[in-house]
């Protein structure tokens, strides 16, 4: 990983950060379990800390906050215990617990497929982690990703006010996470636009909190569909708006690009 500025470092410290793509909320037992073709999988991407993120924005700041509190920077051990560790203080006393890719995403470096098995752990830890720290894959994937900051999640949000727990949709769910990162390692821009899409279709169907909801105050279907028929593909990086991640090697308007941490 590139040397981080030391006064940047000093201001928004060394961890990590993530990106979660395509197949998020697979690692949610609740959706797990009526998954009709396990495992589910996910993709998660670990960052360079580049710049600030924004927080309850769905990139894994509260994750990381306790994980500074932890250990500081990233220790040098085994990313599989770090894992436990840190979704074990993270969750002690949580009547709805987070999911461990938030836990993944930055521990494990590169590009990661998660795959979720309800009969493994109880869905809660992926019964398989696939990762490429391929550093040309890396360079492929920062020129296709596009991030434009949208919209915080507001206070008394939840997106899981209306579960419409379809496993045919669970089961596409799934399938755009698999596409996700099929196409990232066969570097192939119209794939991967295509599972975000996808992916947002699933969200839309089997949470539609994630997408609309009374505390937003903003149609975040008009303008991710503004996005998507623009761009090979584009979704949400939460529940909630947060950032829109807009899948394109040409620039998007008012947006940034990621680093992506291989090592």
């Amino acid at each position: 990983m590139p040397s981080q500025d030391p006064t940047l470092a000093e201001a928004i410290g060394s961890f990590p950060y993530r990106i979660q793509l395509a197949g998020g909320w697979i690692d949610q037992p609740f959706v797990s379990a009526l998954n009709p073709a396990p495992p589910g999988s996910m993709v998660v991407v670990s960052l360079e800390p580049a710049f600030h993120m924004l927080d309850r924005a769905g990139m894994a700041t509260g994750s990381r906050k306790i994980a500074m509190q932890m250990w500081g920077g990233l220790p040098d051990r085994d990313p599989g215990a770090l894992v436990e560790e840190l979704y074990a203080e993270e969750n002690k006393d949580k009547a709805e617990p987070s999911g461990t890719q938030d836990m993944i995403g930055l521990i494990y470096p590169g590009v990661s497929r998660l795959d979720y098995d309800f009969t493994h752990r109880g869905g809660i830890f992926p019964k398989h982690i696939e990762s490429n720290n391929d550093p040309e894959v890396a360079r492929w994937f920062e020129s296709a990703i596009n991030v434009l900051p949208v919209l915080q999640r507001p206070d008394g949000y939840n997106p899981l006010g209306i579960k419409n727990l379809d496993p045919a949709w669970i089961e596409k769910l799934s399938q755009s996470g698999k596409d996700c990162y099929d196409s990232i390692v066969s570097m192939d821009l119209a794939a991967l636009g295509a599972s975000l899409n996808l992916n947002m279709s699933c969200w839309e169907t089997l949470l539609p909190h994630t997408v609309s909801h009374p505390t937003i105050r903003m149609d975040l279907l008009a303008l991710l569909r503004h996005y998507q028929s623009k761009y090979a593909g584009a979704m949400y990086s939460g529940c909630g708006g947060g950032y829109l991640i807009v899948a394109s090697h040409d620039p998007v308007p008012g947006s940034f690009r990621v680093r992506v941490r291989v090592s």
